[in-house]
């Protein structure tokens, strides 16, 4: 199991880079927008 995951990491390497961008991206907007009716 331990080796499956690691191939999968090793195949989608940047895939995983472009995803976490992605969700880095949508928790600063949702931080944002959270924060909007204060200002």
């Amino acid at each position: 199991m331990l080796s499956q995951i690691k191939t999968a990491l090793t195949r989608s390497q940047n895939t995983l880079l472009q995803d976490a961008a992605g969700a880095a991206s949508l928790v600063v907007m949702l931080v944002v927008a959270l924060h909007l009716p204060n200002l």
